[in-house]
């Protein structure tokens, strides 16, 4: 436990907190231009009970480029960038996976598993199923390879329901979906909609990075009040709850 908290600690100052609130997508955390819901939400089908993001992706920053980095097997900073994935999702988890399960209004999570990979070839190698099912204490006993690629052509970062199957029946199980990053949410929706197909009761979702890109509208001028300020003691839902309580 001391190497994840030596790792996630040093990650924390590079990890910024989503916040809901005027102007962020309140299905996604996306940043908006004052509406209440962004685009890819409002055209794509929402089968997810919760979602949680861990921290804002940024393009281009440490936390993007750990999470692209862990995927290249030849990248010499794998070991590092999997690792340090690791030790941030194991420290949120302990304290914040109870936020999204009760979110999802379910006691707790029966399963855990991750959305796969893009690429057919490589899902069964991809490094989120070892992090999650290995090396992540919270998840490693109830991880389960739950959905499988189908052979199906879908259109990259659109909502289709044939993008996965479910691997058996989950008659009634409550599903924790994990997913490295979070762009339109197509796929980690498409995942949630076969695990409802296959008898899920709740279907809930924790995203490492929440991806934003800085160069649109003014979103680095928005996200500057919010860094600096990342701790595990706090998710996106705590703070909300903490808002809509002082606001009552």
């Amino acid at each position: 436990m001391t190497g994840v908290r030596r790792l996630s600690d040093a990650a924390a100052p590079h990890l910024i907190v989503p916040q809901l609130g005027p102007g962020v997508c309140g299905d996604c955390f996306n940043l908006t231009r004052g509406y209440g819901r962004c685009f890819a939400c409002t055209r794509g089908q929402q089968r997810l009970a919760a979602f949680l993001p861990v921290s804002y992706s940024i393009a281009g920053g440490p936390l993007h480029r750990a999470l692209a980095a862990s995927k290249r097997d030849a990248d010499p900073f794998v070991p590092v960038a999997t690792a340090t994935i690791a030790a941030i999702l194991w420290r949120f988890l302990e304290r914040h996976e109870q936020c999204v399960a009760a979110m999802a209004g379910v006691d707790r999570f029966d399963l855990v598993t991750t959305v796969p990979s893009g690429e057919r070839s490589r899902d069964a190698r991809h490094p989120l199923r070892r992090i999650v099912g290995q090396l992540v204490g919270p998840t490693r006993e109830r991880h389960a390879p739950l959905l499988a690629r189908t052979e199906a052509e879908v259109q990259q970062r659109q909502f289709d329901a044939r993008r996965f199957a479910a691997t058996g029946q989950l008659s009634g199980a409550a599903v924790l979906l994990i997913d490295d990053t979070w762009t339109s949410g197509a796929s980690a929706q498409s995942a949630a909609a076969a695990l409802v197909a296959a008898g899920a009761r709740r279907v809930g979702c924790v995203v490492i990075g929440r991806h934003l890109n800085p160069a649109w509208d003014r979103n680095e001028a928005r996200l500057q009040p919010l860094r600096g300020r990342f701790g595990y003691d706090q998710c996106a839902l705590c703070a909300g709850r903490g808002e809509a309580a002082r606001a009552a």
